[in-house]
């Protein structure tokens, strides 16, 4: 794809910015706490060095994940995972001797008897849970790492939100900005030429929050379309109070969009397919462009505000930057 033209003017508001620092906790190690809350009792420390090691016998040792009915055993004892069973091609991978269809039920009873704490304990997780409900919590966990919400590449990098901000500034080389406002202008020689790929994302922090404002093009039916949407780095819930608005427009007209942002929890394909943001039409965009239609020239301003509960009505009122 040609090189495109991108300015970025963001307006400061005089918020307090706080250091993109790494976070050293970007590589997670399943460990178990000293100590964890279950409902009203407390788990000593006393025990939880025996449910590790019993932990370490559930572990699958072709894939090392925990190892869920069917667990399936050699003459030898060896155990291992189901699906490993048919990845190994039926040959036990520490004696090479023939599997067969010989199932260890003491060690699935074993760990219908267990309890353990989330494996993202170490990133603040507090849960403790049967064997068997563990993994699907895990799914779900709202202390689970992020995935990397850059756009136009399969990154597999996650992380805490810290560490994947410094992830897109080092890695990505994205563009980061204090304030919540921001002007940006996109230039293309030949706005017909129109790929589906990802032109823009820049980075905003504001309200102690992280945001990625994305600006692509892609192909929607059989015309080309313009998009920008924003994403807020961290959950749903939170991202629930803030809303952001877009403005764009040229010769006397202009599109305005108002939305809440949508978490990174949720993939850039997802939000985008979902049209959950402001679509600009080629069409509309060449009349914004002006000039002889040959040139795609379109600024799009925009600004971020924090809802807040208004103490004495209950509705309501937004907090925005000055």
């Amino acid at each position: 794809m040609e090189a495109d033209s991108i300015e970025c003017v963001t307006s400061l508001d005089g918020t307090d910015e706080d250091e993109i620092q790494q976070n050293p906790l970007h590589h997670l190690h399943q460990q178990f706490p000293s100590k964890s809350s279950h409902g009203n009792g407390v788990v000593s420390s006393a025990i939880l060095p025996s449910t590790t090691r019993v932990h370490e016998l559930l572990e699958c040792p072709v894939c090392t994940n925990s190892m869920y009915p069917p667990i399936y055993q050699c003459h030898n004892g060896h155990t291992l995972c189901s699906t490993c069973k048919t990845r190994v091609h039926n040959r036990c991978p520490t004696c090479r001797q023939e599997l067969g269809d010989i199932r260890c039920l003491a060690l699935e009873k074993v760990a219908e008897s267990l309890e353990l704490p989330c494996k993202y304990f170490s990133l603040g997780c507090p849960e403790i849970f049967p064997y068997y409900s563990k993994l699907k919590h895990e799914t779900i966990c709202n202390f689970r790492p992020y995935n990397c919400p850059y756009a136009g590449s399969e990154c597999s990098v996650t992380g805490d939100i810290p560490f994947l901000v410094a992830h897109l500034r080092d890695d990505h080389k994205v563009d980061m900005h204090s304030g919540c406002t921001f002007n940006h202008r996109y230039v293309k020689s030949n706005p017909r030429e129109v790929e589906n790929a990802t032109w823009m994302l820049t980075v905003f922090h504001c309200f102690g929050q992280y945001f990625c404002l994305h600006f692509e093009a892609f192909q929607l039916g059989m015309a080309p379309v313009y998009m920008a949407f924003l994403r807020f780095m961290g959950d749903e819930m939170e991202a629930r109070n803030y809303s952001y608005s877009l403005e764009v427009g040229g010769n006397g007209r202009k599109l305005i969009w108002e939305g809440t942002p949508r978490s990174i929890r949720d993939s850039h394909r997802k939000v985008r397919d979902s049209h959950d943001g402001l679509i600009i039409q080629r069409n509309m965009a060449l009349f914004f462009s002006g000039g002889d239609r040959k040139e795609l020239k379109l600024r799009v301003t925009g600004r971020i505000w924090k809802e807040q509960q208004n103490p004495e009505g209950g509705a309501c009122i937004p907090n925005l930057c000055s």
